[in-house]
């Protein structure tokens, strides 16, 4: 890793960021989540820092951004900010260390942004705004909009610029702490993988075997061994298969997948 003496990416950069990120959730889907609208968004930085370089490394710079991606969207201005400090610090082969800091930070930042945002400035908002909306005032809404959107926009514009100088300061500051950013990130990340196969993806069998007297249930046998090792085998088994054709074919897996799972509950194999 290169350490910087001066920025390259400037001000107004970082300002065109804040303004394309308003619709970063217009191009949301199931496949990448918000990895089109984080690319739109990130593109005056790439111009900045691409725009010597070769096509070839222009065109894998936004691949990189492409990868699924998905936090709070008050949080994408913090982790947009920092990956802007990243990608402008970092060689051609140390690149990975972006992605990696990008996945380790958008799951601990969206429930920061859901908690403190979501959960608990939009409902105060919305009770001042219904008091007064109850009592006639059409004031209500009028200040329900503002009083969120003084906070929802402020921490996009500010969050964006604290989070590329703080994340330049964090990197001139020590040539190690990058690379100890990504391997926690990389933990944090797989947590968080592990923790969600293991309750979000349910897969029980229903095949039983009997011995003499004694009735064999499959999944209680392998759950004493592994629990969750078929919802495991299952994952796994689709990711390499989503690997191995770059996601082209994501929509046709995900109904194949479905009527497979309908089709083995029917005959029993699997329970719900």
């Amino acid at each position: 890793m290169t350490q910087q003496t001066s920025h390259k990416i400037t001000k107004q950069d970082l300002n065109k960021v804040f303004w394309r990120m308003q619709l970063l959730n217009v191009t949301n889907n199931y496949q990448s989540m918000q990895a089109i609208g984080f690319l739109s968004s990130f593109i005056p930085v790439l111009k900045r820092l691409y725009q010597d370089k070769p096509k070839e490394q222009k065109v894998e710079a936004m691949k990189r951004h492409l990868k699924f991606f998905n936090s709070h969207v008050n949080s994408d201005a913090l982790i947009l900010g920092i990956t802007a400090a990243v990608e402008e610090s970092t060689q051609e082969n140390e690149k990975e260390t972006v992605t990696a800091i990008k996945t380790g930070l958008m799951g601990p930042l969206a429930g920061l942004g859901d908690s403190i945002l979501k959960f608990t400035w939009l409902p105060i908002c919305g009770s001042i705004g219904a008091a007064l909306a109850l009592n006639g005032s059409l004031l209500g809404p009028i200040l329900m909009f503002l009083l969120y959107n003084i906070v929802n926009v402020a921490s996009k514009y500010y969050g964006i610029h604290y989070g590329y100088h703080k994340g330049m300061d964090m990197i001139n500051g020590n040539s190690n702490i990058l690379q100890r950013v990504s391997n926690m990130a990389n933990v944090v990340g797989l947590m968080v993988i592990g923790a969600l196969i293991a309750s979000v993806v349910r897969v029980k069998f229903g095949v039983e075997f009997s011995v003499g007297e004694n009735t064999i249930k499959l999944q209680e046998m392998f759950d004493k061994v592994m629990p969750s090792l078929f919802s495991l085998l299952v994952t796994v088994g689709i990711y390499s298969i989503l690997k191995k054709t770059n996601g082209k074919y994501a929509a046709t897996l995900i109904i194949g997948t479905m009527l497979l799972c309908i089709a083995l509950v029917y005959l029993g194999v699997l329970v719900k």
